[in-house]
């Protein structure tokens, strides 16, 4: 695959203009990194609807960790070009394109909420290129066994998961038709963290930079997610896991974490008791630090190796 950096796109805090990483079947990935540039690479899938401007928004930490944070935009988010009808699994050949671009052999990857499980894919298809995978507040898939999917889900998301069963289509007319000016408000323990001026701050850039080309990327990401099978098996992950939830979490309620906590066999479980959804934000310094390989942040791994 090919790759470039383009001047367009740079985000506040990145130390290289936006990278474009074009796949073996022709498509861009829009890339940024962050944090030191010889530090210890660590990919992060973000969010949905979210794209590659979206990180933990203190960036000290990544100098203080030694981290060379890695971020793309999915498919159809962004500046990535959109890939109709993707499933999870799909971003397991992303993110080693991406790597692959960026010389990385072996690193560390994470992702949060609908990033989780994308994370979760690459570290399933990928185990002699994964040190450690992280997942944060983390959706389950829809056919997992044993697990009510939607009992204790916001509104949102439960209104969202039954459209996604008809098909992207739906999901189309479903988000055009809400919007997140119509969407049911958020929990007051959500809008407490999503209030706090350093994370509005750094959502604002990144919610407006995923959805600036149209609703692609949140159109495929809520049909993949909520709709379809991961094609991938959790349980096929080797490499050491770590899973984590907040109590009080109604937009994935806290049941998916402990699911996938149950099913990855290397994994464990953290489960925050007072935190909500949000709360992967504070959690993320710990996330970090353990996929380092040290619980204080030391590093453990040769960037790259």
């Amino acid at each position: 695959m090919d790759e470039k950096a383009v001047a367009i796109g740079r985000g506040p805090g990145s130390f290289a203009a936006m990278r474009e990483v074009i796949t073996n079947d022709r498509r861009t990935l829009a890339v940024e990194e962050w944090g030191e540039p010889a530090g210890i690479p660590v990919v992060y899938l973000h969010g949905s609807p979210m794209s590659r401007l979206a990180r933990y928004p203190d960036e000290s930490l990544f100098h203080e960790l030694g981290v060379r944070l890695i971020t793309y935009d999915r498919p159809g988010f962004g500046a990535s070009t959109p890939r109709p009808g993707r499933r999870v699994v799909d971003a397991a050949a992303d993110v080693a394109a991406v790597a692959d671009a960026l010389g990385l052999r072996r690193f560390a990857v994470f992702g949060v909420s609908g990033g989780g499980p994308h994370a979760l894919a690459f570290a399933a298809r990928h185990p002699e290129r994964v040190t450690r995978v992280g997942a944060l507040a983390s959706l389950a898939p829809r056919d997992a066994a044993g697990l009510d999917w939607t009992a204790g889900m916001s509104e949102g998301n439960r209104r969202s998961a039954a459209v996604a069963l008809s098909g992207r289509q739906a999901v189309t007319e479903h988000l055009a038709n809400v919007g997140t000016a119509n969407m049911p408000p958020l929990p007051e323990i959500e809008q407490a963290v999503l209030s706090r001026p350093d994370i509005s701050a750094m959502l604002g850039p990144a919610f407006a930079e995923a959805v600036r080309p149209g609703l692609d990327g949140w159109v495929d990401d809520v049909t993949a997610l909520f709709g379809t099978e991961w094609g991938f098996d959790p349980a096929d992950i080797t490499v050491p896991a770590r899973i984590w939830h907040g109590g009080l979490d109604t937009l994935v309620p806290p049941a998916h974490g402990e699911w996938l906590a149950a099913r990855v066999p290397t994994s464990t479980l953290i489960r925050q008791a007072d935190a909500g959804h949000g709360g992967h934000f504070d959690a993320t310094p710990a996330m970090l630090a353990w996929l380092l390989g040290d619980v204080d942040g030391r590093a453990g791994t040769t960037p790259g190796s």
